[in-house]
């Protein structure tokens, strides 16, 4: 591992990762929790019911290979895409770069398929939901993998909600590839500007600890009180001479969580990046891998590593998986539709963005800033997004284009309601708050 030597470095760490746009790809990353049918309680990792039981079996059966640490199995991989687990047991899969969204369903498809063969013999389900519907924090197991250990015990330090986050909840998220510099802060900038909107179309997490908790996305409100350094919206992206300099000293100051050494977590969490830069540790010195690593430790609401991550979306039901990589991919890999996003929301003020951001946890498409709903302003993301996806014409071996994975999320919109809206109505409705109909209602079945 080659030591950092200058602070340049880190700004060309993102500079090279730009790629031509030929070579653009859409990555999706799909957390979903799992439960015991019988219960509605949050699966553990051990046991024959339990997280490795199903890696084994999906190693067995479908031909991943596993990654271990300390003999448990941590993640697997098969060719270009991984299954991740998250604290809580939240089964990812970290899907391979698609050229479209054709390639990206039919990978997400297959997941499934093979995830819920192996699930349902041992009375296993995966909720479509944003969070966990019934178990509380301190009855879900940890996941043991080695950077936990440093994050668990770190968040009640900086925050009330932080475990919540990393047991409780899951997502979904689109990760794009950008040319160059100037490419990479519009789509950066952009991303955080639609946060809100993004928020309340996906809003997907009313229900927790067996009851409705006041929120349409509880899991985006939960990020409000995690790491308040690390998180959220970022003020400078919205600075008209944003760049990856910006990003870096942003993330210089960020609290680190551990460096990595011969497999073994060194806990960091008393230093900034830019006190480990400076000074080292113990004898080590800062190397590209630490600040890869570490970037991998920041969750503001658009993120940047090697591409650009857009997290602002609660985990979905099957059928609006897609929508999201979709929606991203259309509104930003053409330039016209790209600015045609960020002309919706360049004119907010900083606490206008805020005060929708915080208001989209709650209320989401009913939010409103200025003369505007969030529900129009989304209408009107999805027509760009859909014109994009008409532009780029990728087809199906049925001729289709991408844009038939917006129908699910046009409809919701066209009827003024996100998920949540829909869960609420079903839950104080024909579900009776009977856990039992609510696990039958957003299980996922087999494709």
């Amino acid at each position: 591992m080659l030591v950092i030597e200058k602070k340049a470095e880190l700004e060309a760490f993102f500079n090279d990762a730009g790629k031509a746009r030929e070579h653009w790809r859409v990555g999706t990353e799909y957390e979903k929790v799992g439960i015991d049918r019988l219960t509605g309680r949050a699966i553990p990792y051990f046991g024959k019911r339990g997280v490795e039981f199903i890696l084994r079996e999906l190693i067995d059966r479908f031909a991943w290979e596993p990654e271990e640490q300390d003999g448990y199995i941590i993640a697997l991989v098969r060719g270009n895409a991984q299954i991740h687990l998250e604290p809580g047991g939240q089964i990812e899969l970290s899907g391979e770069p698609c050229e479209s969204i054709h390639c990206t369903h039919a990978e997400f498809t297959q997941h499934i398929r093979e995830l819920l063969e192996v699930a349902e013999e041992r009375d296993i389900v995966f909720l479509g939901l944003g969070m966990q519907p019934v178990s509380r924090l301190e009855e879900i197991e940890w996941v043991p993998k080695k950077r936990y250990r440093i994050m668990g015990p770190y968040m009640p330090k900086v925050g009330t909600l932080g475990q919540r986050m990393m047991k409780q909840t899951a997502t979904v998220q689109a990760n794009i590839d950008y040319s160059d510099e100037k490419d990479a802060m519009a789509k950066f900038r952009t991303g955080m500007g639609l946060t809100p909107i993004m928020i309340a179309m996906f809003a997907n997490s009313p229900i927790s600890d067996g009851q409705l908790n006041g929120y349409r996305s509880f899991r985006e409100h939960i990020w409000t009180d995690t790491d308040k350094n690390r998180s959220g919206l970022l003020k400078f992206a919205f600075a008209p001479e944003v760049s990856f300099a910006h990003y870096v000293e942003y993330a210089l100051d960020v609290p680190m969580y551990f460096i990595i050494r011969n497999k073994d977590y060194i806990d960091m969490t008393g230093f900034t990046f830019r006190q480990y830069l400076a000074h080292g540790y113990n004898g080590q010195y800062a190397t590209l891998e630490d600040w890869e690593a570490h970037l991998t430790t920041l969750f503001p609401e658009t993120r940047i590593k090697r591409y650009i991550e857009v997290r602002s979306a609660d985990s979905q039901p099957p059928e609006l998986m897609p929508a999201l990589p979709a929606l991203i991919k259309g509104a930003f890999y053409d330039a016209d539709c790209l600015q045609a996003a960020w002309d919706l929301v360049k004119g907010w003020t900083w606490d206008e963005r805020m005060e929708a951001y915080l208001g989209s946890h709650r209320d989401a498409l009913a939010t409103r800033i200025r003369r505007y709903s969030l529900l129009e302003l989304a209408k009107e993301l999805i027509e760009i997004a859909w014109e994009g996806l008409r532009r780029q014409n990728a087809l199906n071996s049925r001729g289709e284009d991408e844009t038939i994975y917006l129908n699910p999320l046009k409809a919701l919109l066209n009827d003024g309601k996100c998920p949540a809206d829909v869960l609420i109505e079903k839950w104080e409705g024909e579900l009776q708050q009977d856990v039992k109909k609510l696990i039958r209602y957003s299980a996922y079945k087999l494709p």
